[in-house]
Parts: C-alpha cells; sequence; structure tokens
C-alpha cells in the first residue's frame, strides 16, 4: 500500500497571497516523509462538498508546475482535471512542459467533469447527460496520448479536432506518462479505464462498494483483453485521525463547524484497521484528501499509519 496527500483546499493560512508557500511546504514535508503521491485540485471556483464558493482557488496547472520545480521525488498530480475545461491538445501541451519541469514524475488525472455551476460561471459549454461527458473524456485520452507519442498528430473526432500538430519536447516519461481516470462510474467510467488507463481513482464509498467497482473493473478488462493487473488502483477520500477516543471527540467538536459529508473521522487504531481492508480490497495507492489542512492527521499518517503498511 502506498500514500498520497490530496490538496483539496488553498485555506491553509489566512493570507491567501500565501497559497503557494503553503502547498510548497506540504508538499515538500509530504516528500520527506515518504507520501508516493501529492495532487490539487483543478478548480476555478472551490466545489460544494469542500468549501465555501467564494474561498480562495489557484490554478492547479500552474501551481503543479511550480511544485515540479520545488520537489525532487514525489508523483504529481490534478485531481482531476475536467475534460471540458481546456482544448485537450493544449492540455497534452501543458502535461508534457510539467512532466519535464519534474523530470518524468507527473500523472495525468483526468475526470468527465460533474461542476455545472464552474462550466456557467466559466463560459464553457456544460453537456447535461454525463455520458456525453464521458464520451468527451474518452476523446480527450486518445488524442493525449496520440500527442504524447506521434511526431505530428492529426485527429478528427466528434468532439475535438487537430491537424499536423507538432508536440515538441515529448513527455520525459515512455511510452507517456501515466493516465487516472477518476471516477466509478460502473457502466461507462470504469470501461473507459480498461480500455485508455493506467490508474483508476475511486472517490469515497465503503469497502464493499469500493470492492464491488474494482470487480466491475476486472470485467471491463476481460471484455477489453486487458490485464486488470496492469492498471494501478487508488482510492482518495478525507481523513481525520487522533490517538484516542477523547482526542476524536474533541476533534469532532472543533470542526464541526466546517466539516462537510463522507469521510472518516477515528483513532489511529481504528484507520489501519480500515485501510487494510481497503487494501484487501485492492486498492494499491490510498490518498487523504486533506480538506481541513490538519497538521496532526497527517502527521499521524507519516508516524504511525504508514509503517504499519510498510
Amino acid at each position: 500500500m502506498k500514500f498520497g496527500i490530496h490538496h483539496a483546499s488553498w485555506l491553509d493560512g489566512p493570507d491567501p497571497a500565501e497559497a503557494f508557500e503553503s502547498a510548497k511546504r506540504k508538499a515538500q514535508w509530504a516528500e520527506d516523509r515518504g507520501f508516493a503521491w501529492f495532487s490539487v485540485m483543478d478548480h476555478t471556483i472551490q466545489t460544494p462538498n469542500v468549501g465555501a464558493p467564494d474561498e480562495p482557488v489557484l490554478e492547479g496547472w500552474t501551481v503543479l508546475a511550480g511544485l515540479a520545480a520545488v520537489t525532487s521525488r514525489i508523483r504529481l498530480a490534478t485531481l482531476a482535471t475536467a475534460a471540458g475545461y481546456r482544448n485537450p491538445a493544449h492540455l497534452a501541451k501543458i502535461a508534457a512542459s510539467v512532466d519535464l519541469i519534474s523530470r518524468g514524475r507527473l500523472t495525468l488525472g483526468i475526470g468527465a467533469g460533474f461542476f455545472e455551476e464552474e462550466y456557467r460561471q466559466y463560459g464553457w459549454e456544460f453537456p447535461p447527460q454525463p455520458a456525453t461527458r464521458i464520451r468527451q473524456m474518452e476523446e480527450a485520452v486518445q488524442l493525449i496520448l496520440r500527442m504524447w507519442t506521434e511526431s505530428r498528430t492529426t485527429f478528427h473526432g466528434r468532439y475535438f479536432h487537430v491537424a499536423d500538430a507538432i508536440l515538441e519536447p515529448k513527455p520525459v516519461q515512455k511510452p507517456h506518462p501515466p493516465v487516472m481516470i477518476a471516477g466509478g462510474g460502473e457502466r461507462m467510467t470504469l470501461r473507459a479505464v480498461a480500455r485508455l488507463a493506467d490508474a483508476c481513482n475511486l472517490v469515497r464509498g465503503d469497502v464493499a462498494e469500493v470492492r464491488n467497482k474494482l470487480a466491475m473493473l476486472r470485467g471491463h478488462c476481460d471484455a477489453a483483453g486487458r490485464d486488470y493487473d496492469t492498471i494501478e488502483k487508488t482510492y482518495v477520500q478525507h481523513w481525520l485521525l487522533a490517538r484516542d477516543d477523547a482526542a476524536v471527540a474533541a476533534k469532532r467538536e472543533r470542526l464541526a463547524a466546517r466539516e462537510s459529508s463522507g469521510g472518516f473521522v477515528g483513532t489511529v487504531s481504528e484507520a489501519i484497521d480500515r485501510i487494510g481492508q481497503y487494501q484487501d480490497a485492492g486498492v494499491e495507492l490510498l490518498i487523504h484528501s486533506d480538506r481541513r489542512n490538519d497538521v496532526a492527521t497527517r502527521e499521524l499518517f507519516a508516524s504511525d499509519v504508514m509503517p504499519h503498511f510498510a
């Protein structure tokens, strides 16, 4: 089992102008403590399940490029870029540049997109049918992979088009940076993972649900002739940890006014038991969504939880 941190909220201090410095310190701390993964959100406004709509939000790929320059080992990603936010050929160029800056540590985290209000505010077209957005994501991944690996790319899809396009320099990673598709839709999204991705990302869900979705993924792999074991299974959830029941109760009370639904709140021993269940279900990379920027939880992951699974 590997562990990662997702930087889901930029509110890690009183001054929004220091938001990048806070993210940089957290990423460097995670790298020094042996975390394998650090991701940032790719949204222009905060999502309703994390915080208030007017809280400060930095642009994800800009931050990722900065983090690539000030870290050296940890894998970096957005979690996750919606296919509709950028022309995918341009996204291929951005991602290739970040892979170069990081010397080959980028994972492209991509999804179909869900946040209609964000699309409306920024003038992006929001197809109301999830199936349409998923098909757009699949086509975007196909185009990106070709841009990363072909000397010139001509692509005429249903949604995206390029003509004799050049992308140089190519990404450092060969044949290309890994692609992680986020989402657990059993009929279309997990089928897209089986066809196109190097990793899947499941968001929240109890152990039984994760086990069921990974069984669905295995079925899609069998149908596509894909080796299920070549796909990395990742899972992201919000965790709040304390050493004993009294400390957990105090943390619940202190954070009650800010806490959103979902996630795990409990002792270290309870967390170790739960994470072991996720590991048994097939999860290989567990990502802590640090939406509360809780230093104690991060420290307990590093000092008590991760050594148990080393």
